[in-house]
């Protein structure tokens, strides 16, 4: 089975069809037999049930269960076939090992797929430790890691397909450049409604994330376009394989940057053979430890706020309190709260007087219990101490006087009111501001959050054992500190310091990695999403000196004045009518501000014109009007960024925000204006 030429390929990929055909319908058969063993099994339950005593019901119910999953099982194992049916392979190395001369041709594909007759493997999953050759390895000495040891050898010869629906597109074999002609050819097509899995075209230094198994915490900081969110959700891929008897998809958490985000990612790990994993935008964990008693800004409306309005004030606040200094501060107040908010006073139940030092030794004694959860403890303490001095049970009402001492001696004893304090101990009480309905601004709820885990604790996460951040650059040093003492887990946390929408946030990979002193940090310098050309343009306008841009050429962005905002959307308009003819899949209309999306989206509104929201929960493919924040992680075959006008576009966080805009384009860019361009753009025109 050495095939050494295309046509013999051809041939065998006609084999390997006809054997997952195959298999198809031996799963199809034990389904169909599962099927009736469990209709009969349950007719004569229905039937005998009369006479069948306790312990007949549960082994009788117990042989129900595992029919029913022995089925569900095989219905699994039918959905990979099919799709090893349509793609069952797309990479081969032939492998002679150090002791053996012998040459044996390693198929790689998604899944695992064995020849029952003969017990071999004639495809290999791409995450077992033999495909790892694939993509660290050209041609030449190479070696993969085993639970047993190490195993060295050569490979002789190294392929890679392109199969579609079952039909060879394509062969390449033996080029040290083997993967960027797989990925220039991937790179140019067109976007999809949804992000794809990236088996066939990973690249060493993402397959090194992927496969890393031992790093605590696992810090990506990847240029625009480089992949690092796909990367990510291989590496969960990986380690549900890797680590299969011990973590299933329900044990993994995605914190994800909205719903949108969620959605159009929602499709890699399925692709990759694993259930969809649970999800959650950062507002909804902070809603759920706050057990939704508290109103709250989103993260959404913070950016707006800064969009909209230049407000010194509001972003001073949330300056502050996205800073190291500031979660340094909180730490010594809550410890200055420890030390000095419990007040013990002597206690008198009836004729027995409990000591102030005896009811101080034991509040101290209980350090590891968050402050205001240690009154049971103390109670329990002085409630026995009065037993033993009285020699009798304790009365309702000598106990409601303990109940009603303990809680006295402390000056604060609600969370609201001491984070409120924490200001006035800090000399600056105007950096704490409620807006109306008594809500919450963002940049205080993960602080409140903190406050409420030292001071009270809250409910348990350890359910989750492995959890995802992506969108790092936009947390806060306390929204980290929160994630360490909620997630004990493993993490995975990625991002790009140069895509930050809250510019005051302190989050760097290095900034981070005080926080996750035992994290290990990796950078992807490398960008395969946008041209040469588009890359060239937002590089002057935000410049990143590691960026690596692939060489792969297309349009020049444009940058096209107009007299008025009319003459932009006809012209517009106009775009919208040649992309619908061009074969691109799509093209994102991305402004700045969610008014202006609005605006827009009624000027354009069409067949295929879709509008996100911060309350979208779908990613429609086709046009897409929608604003920086929301496009972040996303990417389109065209981008156009209307209204890139002086006085639209003037400080540091609207920069960032056509940064962002920029950088979602894969093929071609146009940027439009009315009257007068701003300086950055006039700079790199």
């Amino acid at each position: 089975m050495i095939n050494t030429t295309e046509k013999e390929e051809r041939e065998y990929l006609e084999e390997i069809k006809e054997k997952l055909l195959l298999a198809i319908r031996r799963v199809d058969d034990r389904v169909k037999q599962f099927s009736e063993e469990l209709r009969q099994n349950k007719q004569y339950i229905h039937e005998h049930q009369s006479g069948m005593d306790e312990a007949d019901m549960v082994a009788a119910g117990q042989s129900i269960d595992r029919m029913a999953f022995t089925g569900e099982s095989a219905v699994a194992r039918k959905r990979k076939l099919l799709k090893l049916g349509d793609s069952p392979y797309f990479g081969r190395i032939d492998f002679i090992t150090g002791d053996n001369s012998e040459r044996t041709p390693i198929y790689i594909g998604i899944y695992t797929f064995s020849d029952e007759t003969i017990r071999a493997n004639l495809i290999y999953d791409w995450r077992a430790p033999i495909s790892s050759m694939f993509y660290d390895y050209e041609l030449g000495e190479a070696s993969y890691k085993t639970p047993s040891g190490e195993i060295k050898g050569e490979i002789a010869l190294k392929r890679q397909y392109k199969i579609k629906e079952g039909q060879m597109e394509f062969m390449i074999e033996n080029a040290v450049n083997i993967h960027d002609d797989i990925l220039q050819k991937e790179l140019s097509k067109s976007s999809d409604d949804k992000m794809k899995n990236i088996v066939a075209t990973i690249q060493r230094d993402q397959n090194a994330v992927i496969r890393n198994e031992t790093a605590p915490v696992m810090i990506i900081q990847g240029v625009a376009g480089s992949g690092k969110t796909s990367i990510a959700l291989h590496r969960i891929a990986f380690l549900l394989y890797r680590f299969r008897e011990s973590i299933a998809s329900k044990d993994i958490l995605i914190i994800s940057p909205n719903k949108v985000f969620a959605d159009y990612i929602s499709n890699v790990l399925p692709e990759l053979g694993e259930e969809q994993i649970p999800e959650m935008v950062i507002e909804e964990l902070a809603a759920e430890v706050l057990e939704n008693k508290v109103k709250f800004q989103t993260f959404f409306q913070q950016v707006s706020s800064l969009l909209e309005k230049h407000d010194e004030a509001f972003i001073e606040r949330i300056q502050f309190k996205s800073s190291f200094e500031f979660l340094a501060k909180l730490n010594q107040y809550l410890i200055h709260i420890e030390n000095n908010f419990f007040e013990p006073i002597e206690l008198r139940i009836g004729k027995t007087v409990v000591p102030s030092p005896f009811i101080h030794e034991k509040f101290r004694a209980y350090h590891r219990i968050p402050l205001l959860k240690r009154f049971h403890e103390v109670v329990k303490d002085i409630q026995q101490y009065v037993r033993d001095d009285v020699r009798r049970k304790l009365t309702g009402h000598e106990k409601a006087q303990i109940w009603e001492a303990v809680p006295r001696m402390v000056k604060v004893n609600n969370v609201f009111d001491l984070y409120k304090n924490f200001y006035n101990w800090i000399k600056r009480p105007d950096l704490f501001n409620v807006l109306p309905n008594e809500t919450f601004e963002y940049a205080d709820v993960f602080p409140l959050i903190y406050c409420k885990i030292r001071m009270e604790g809250v409910q348990s996460y350890d359910h989750v054992k492995h959890l995802l951040v992506d969108e790092m650059q936009d947390y806060t040093p306390v929204q980290y500190a929160v994630l360490s003492r909620l997630f004990k887990c493993k993490k995975t946390i990625l991002g790009d310091i140069s895509q930050k929408v809250n510019p005051y946030s302190a989050s760097s990979a290095e900034g981070i990695g005080q926080v996750f002193p035992q994290g290990e940090t990796i950078k992807l310098f490398r960008s395969y999403r946008s041209t040469w050309e588009i890359t060239a343009f937002a590089q002057r306008l935000y410049h990143n000196p590691d960026l690596i841009a692939m060489e792969r050429h297309g349009e020049e962005p444009e940058v096209k004045r107009f007299e008025n905002n009319i003459e932009e959307l006809e012209e517009i308009k106009k775009r919208i009518a040649v992309f619908k003819e061009s074969g691109h899949q799509s093209l994102g209309i991305i402004c700045k501000t969610q008014e202006q999306a609005e605006f827009a989206y009624e000027e354009l509104k069409q067949p295929r014109v879709h509008l996100l929201t911060a309350d979208s929960t779908v990613f429609k493919d086709g046009i897409i009007i929608t604003t920086a924040h929301l496009a972040k992680g996303l990417e389109f075959d065209e981008v156009i960024v209307p209204f890139a006008s002086a006085r639209n576009y003037q400080t540091e966080v609207d920069k960032r925000m056509l940064y962002i805009a920029c950088t979602r384009a894969m093929h071609q860019l146009l940027l439009t204006y009315s009257r007068e361009s701003i300086s950055f753009i006039e700079s790199i025109k």
